[in-house]
């Protein structure tokens, strides 16, 4: 409480301390200065002036003075409410990536790209793909935050809790380009190029850019790395008014998982612990001990300071391929209306990987002592361990189409959304050799010993919206529309239900009966539909002066069921489970509602917003052991949420060189609700307790140089502790600080630029991720592996050329 106090006491009297002197000295220069108009503010994170709704953009400026390579959703941290973790540097290591907004965690949000929906990100990659495969950092030229429900126009399914819409930037109507390459840490290189046509008037005036990336950084502990190589091209072609654009992106990602990781862990094996790799005879060596010690009846003895199998594997890793392009008509009929429409599509092939201990290879020693009826004496994978796969397959195309008509005072739109996504999930594994490993622990596998599961999943999106912007007069605008969104799910499984792949333990266990390692999941034959046809928003901003606005909005939304057999109604791989969701749960649904005051002045802008948020049907996923195991999650209805909080955000330019740029968020988030089973068990207690990953204190400074050729800037962000668990019940990870370093120099005669970054500056030891494995009900011991340790400090200094 003390704490909290503290930060928000001073946060206020920093704030208080900005406005006053920005109006001191706004008045001392010219009392009738008035601020400059929206698109002419030269602050990176622009306020949402006129909008309804507590909203924020970040420009390109921000996303290239952080290191390159660095996730955008990193860059957004600073922003208000806004919490971003990774396990890694730069925040692109998808699994660990993890944005929350209010108390809401990623798959409750929208993220669009150019309008084109990038699903919900997630981890699974069932509906779309990670802005850091979608599009290179410098090619985005600007991303906009909406932290409430978000706008009607977005085409996702997903935003209860806001929207992130990234804009890629348009080629350059002048011939050129840019080179960068960079080194730092962990032997870390990354090389960029650009290449823009210019205006070609002989087609037209098309202009076009064809772009290019090249990364790859070893772990930071552990073995292994992780790299990327991405393409991306985009054309525009003035027809009259209008445009016509297209674009094609291209990433193939591969990259090498750290150990999840829990607090007893920590203790027990050091901060830096992580997998296996290289040791492939330790690996093999610990399946071995478990697996002597099932087939024996006695307990395992593990090598050093390993006490369970699960302490360490020899790697996991996600290999991805993604192809998104998209081409868009932006044309206006008349003065009065103009439309745009574009159709879509992404292609995906991906496989996460995990070098599994409890499942041997076919032609393994294990097998064979046990007798098991899947040994195979003729097989050269002898190893006592396998590489399970998670495998994943989009194929989803989509229709974006909007019309407005400018009748005046009204700005009527109204649009729609179209998507058919096919989805392919399946659980293989396949075999190793003892002596040495000879799959590529980066690529793609092939040839499996056996499919667990595989299931073709279907999903159809229909989205429709209406809105109208009523300029009532010079000081009051007023905006309200609605949207409808139906979705349905469909499943069919793909697979032998009757496999089995395993082991049968010695005849003085068990009474001698089969105990199978694998056994193919059941069937699945079932629909789901996620529909509202009404779900409105309603705004309003009033101008008290040429300095001060207040703004206001309601908004009401709903999450879709997602299509998966790793995340949703699926997951349970039951079809009694996923009956009962159809027969007894509904789709998640949030009421915003939110209120501030905004304020410009030539030297100072900034953003006051108060919100309250009713989240009902709140629908989460109880983990069921280690997430790499692949257990299925069990699906509960938790009931509702209620989330407050403050939101304050300035940016005070006290020289023409200088700026000061800070954000402090208070959000409390309580479960309104305990977990009861159907007879009125209570399952958890979690009624009153802090939604997990809900920080409620994050505070963020940003201390910035530049005169044109000299540049720098140092962050420090501060996160409150944060919990795992949904009873609050151990599972508490503390509070921690951590700053970054920009400092850089341009060569205007030259068109060169020298830059180093430093993260984590201070080389503060924290948590970074936590539920990376999956929330818990309560560790009171601390032995739930669902956390991921921060990086520590690393550099990298970069070279840019324009040409």
């Amino acid at each position: 409480m003390m704490k909290t106090t503290l930060l928000t006491s001073a946060a206020a009297l920093a704030f208080m301390s900005l406005a006053g002197m920005a109006q001191a000295q706004d008045a001392a220069v010219n009392a009738t200065t008035a601020p400059a108009a929206a698109e002419e503010i030269t602050e990176v994170v622009v306020y949402g002036a006129g909008q309804s709704r507590q909203t924020q953009s970040l420009k390109a400026d921000d996303i290239t003075k952080v290191a390159p390579g660095t996730s955008p959703l990193k860059v957004l941290d600073k922003l208000p409410g806004v919490s971003f973790q990774s396990a890694d540097p730069f925040g692109a290591y998808e699994w660990s990536a993890r944005i929350s907004v209010r108390g809401f965690n990623q798959n409750q949000m929208g993220f669009t790209l150019d309008g084109v929906t990038l699903g919900d990100m997630s981890y699974g990659n069932y509906n779309g793909l990670h802005i850091s495969r979608a599009i290179i950092n410098e090619d985005i030229a600007r991303v906009d935050l909406s932290q409430g429900a978000g706008s009607l126009d977005s085409a996702t399914s997903s935003n209860m809790g806001g929207t992130l819409k990234f804009v890629s930037r348009d080629p350059s109507k002048t011939l050129g380009g840019e080179l960068a390459a960079t080194v730092g840490s962990d032997s870390m290189h990354r090389l960029y190029g650009r290449f823009e046509t210019g205006s070609i008037a002989a087609l037209g005036g098309l202009r076009a850019y064809v772009s290019a990336v090249d990364m790859k950084t070893d772990k930071w502990k552990g073995s292994s790395e992780q790299k990327a190589q991405q393409i991306d091209a985009k054309a525009v072609l003035p027809i009259g008014e209008g445009t016509l654009s297209a674009f094609v992106n291209h990433s193939e990602r591969r990259e090498q998982d750290y150990q999840d990781m829990s607090f007893e862990m920590i203790d027990r094996l050091g901060y830096d612990w992580d997998n296996f790799q290289p040791d492939w005879k330790l690996a093999n060596d610990v399946s071995m001990a478990y697996w002597a010690g099932k087939l024996t009846g006695t307990t395992a003895v593990y090598p050093g300071k390993i006490t369970s199998v699960d302490d360490a594997y020899y790697y996991g890793g996600g290999v991805r391929d993604d192809t998104l392009s998209g081409i868009k008509l932006d044309m206006p009929v008349s003065d009065m209306i103009k439309f745009d429409a574009q159709i879509y599509h992404h292609t995906n092939e991906g496989q996460g990987l995990w070098v599994t201990p409890y499942t041997p290879s076919p032609g393994s020693l294990i097998l064979a002592a046990a007798g098991s009826p899947s040994y195979s004496a003729t097989s050269t994978d002898t190893a006592n361990v396998s590489v399970r796969t998670t495998e994943y397959d989009i194929d989803r195309t989509g229709v974006i189409g909007d019309v407005n008509f400018d009748l005046g005072a009204h700005q009527v739109s109204a649009g729609f959304w179209l998507e058919d996504n096919d989805f392919q999930q399946a659980r293989r594994y396949y075999g190793e050799s003892l002596s040495a490993p000879h799959r590529n622990s980066l690529g793609f596998q092939s040839n499996p010993f056996f499919t667990q599961w595989s299931y073709t999943f279907k999903t159809k999106t229909t989205q429709y919206y209406v809105q109208d912007i009523w300029t009532v007069n010079d000081v009051l605008k007023v905006n309200f529309g609605f949207k409808s969104l139906s979705v349905e799910n469909s499943v069919k499984n793909t697979h032998d239900v009757t496999a089995k792949y395993g082991l049968i333990p010695a005849a003085s266990l068990l009474a001698g009966k089969p105990v199978y390692l694998l056994e193919a999941a059941g069937a699945l034959n079932s629909k789901l539909k996620s529909e509202d046809s009404f779900l409105p928003q309603i705004g309003a901003v009033y101008k008290l002066n040429s300095h001060y606005e207040l703004f206001g909005s309601y908004a009401e939304n709903m999450n879709a069921y997602v299509s998966a057999a790793s995340s949703g109604p699926f997951s349970s791989l039951s079809q009694t489970n996923v009956d009962y969701v159809k027969n007894n749960l509904k789709p998640e649904t949030s009421n915003t509602l939110e209120g501030g005051l905004r304020f410009r002045f030539p030297q100072f802008q900034g953003v006051a917003a108060l919100y309250s948020v009713k989240f009902d049907n709140r629908i989460l996923a109880v983990a069921q052991g280690s997430a790499i195991q692949g257990n299925a999650p069990v699906l509960s209805n938790v009931g509702g949420v209620e989330t407050k909080g403050v939101e304050l955000a300035g940016t005070y330019r006290f020289t023409p060189e200088w700026k000061l740029y800070a954000a402090y968020s208070y959000n409390n988030s309580k479960y309104e609700n305990n977990v009861v089973s159907l007879d009125g068990t209570i399952q958890a207690l979690t009624k009153g307790k802090t939604v997990v990953n809900s920080p409620k204190n994050l505070l963020k400074t940003e201390l910035a140089y530049d005169n044109g050729e000299l540049f720098g800037t140092l962050g420090v962000s501060y996160t409150d502790k944060r919990y795992y668990t949904y009873t609050n019940v151990g599972g508490e990870v503390p509070s921690s600080t951590l700053s970054d370093l920009t400092v850089g120099y341009r060569f205007e005669t030259i068109g060169t630029s020298i830059q180093l970054n430093v993260t984590n500056l201070t080389d503060e030891k924290y948590i970074s991720t936590i539920g990376s494995a999956g929330f818990v009900n309560s560790d009171a011991d601390n032995n739930e592996q669902t956390i991921l340790t921060g990086a520590p400090r690393q550099w990298f200094v970069s070279v840019k050329k324009a040409f």
